[in-house]
């Protein structure tokens, strides 16, 4: 493989695992953001699940 092919490459499989790695995290940022509204909804009275 020539270095441009290898470039190329590189820089294929590095999009495809920070797009990955952007889901996971946009997942988790949605299902945290879920449970304190849950949480929140749960009233003040200080008792938790």
């Amino acid at each position: 493989m020539d270095a441009l092919t290898q470039l190329v490459l590189l820089v294929t499989l590095a999009a495809i695992v920070l797009y990955a790695l952007y889901w996971v995290v946009r997942r988790a940022v949605r299902d945290e953001m879920a449970a304190a509204a849950r949480e929140g909804r749960r009233g003040t009275d200080g008792q938790r699940s």
